[in-house]
């Protein structure tokens, strides 16, 4: 990674982990894709490899993401999706020219042609938000517990019970706040 910016937060959904690019959206907002050269930077991390990016392009990057969190965030409170929000996943979706390839493994792979520009990357994040909005993979999407962050991730844990985008860090900080609210009232009841 770049010096001086925010590590990437990775997870195993594209389009989610997609919108973890700006975390701590109820707090001190995390912005991890400030600049043009960082969305390529992610971009290549997630098996997207473009050569370059314009600031339009990237407008219209924090555009589906904030698109695909929106959607995600109606899908887990099981409410109507913005109107605004699908036309932006479906927009993105429909003007790039990806190809999903089977590899050795089994595992689906998308390859983008070597004139590959962001716009082809940015329809497979909105396909891949297509597929686990419109429920076609075996998950739920969900939101993030921790007041400040309010993240949709998608949960494939066998309960369905996650209740962090992120163990390492919302999961843990929450963990760390009751230790230490805990000890602080334990701590004040043992005063005379």
């Amino acid at each position: 990674m770049r010096a001086g910016f925010p590590d990437f937060r990775l997870g195993n959904v594209l389009a989610t982990s997609f919108t973890g690019t700006l975390s701590e959206r109820h707090g001190n907002a995390v912005e991890r894709i400030p600049v043009p050269h960082r969305l390529v930077d992610w971009l290549a991390v997630n098996g997207l490899a473009v050569d370059s990016c314009t600031t339009a392009q990237l407008d219209l990057a924090r555009e589906l993401r904030e698109s695909i969190h929106a959607a995600a965030t109606a899908t887990a409170l099981q409410v109507a999706l913005p109107a605004s929000a699908v036309q932006v996943i479906n927009g993105c979706s429909a003007q790039g020219r990806a190809a999903a390839i089977l590899t050795p493994d089994g595992e689906r792979q998308w390859r983008l042609s070597s004139a590959s520009c962001v716009e082809d990357a940015l329809s497979v994040i909105a396909a891949d938000a297509i597929s686990i909005i419109a429920g076609e993979r075996d998950g739920r999407l969900a939101l993030c517990a921790s007041p400040t962050c309010r993240a949709a991730f998608f949960d494939s844990s066998q309960s369905r019970t996650r209740k962090w985008c992120d163990m390492n860090t919302c999961g843990n900080r929450q963990k760390k706040a009751r230790f230490n609210a805990n000890r602080r009232e334990s701590l004040g009841s043992t005063k005379p």
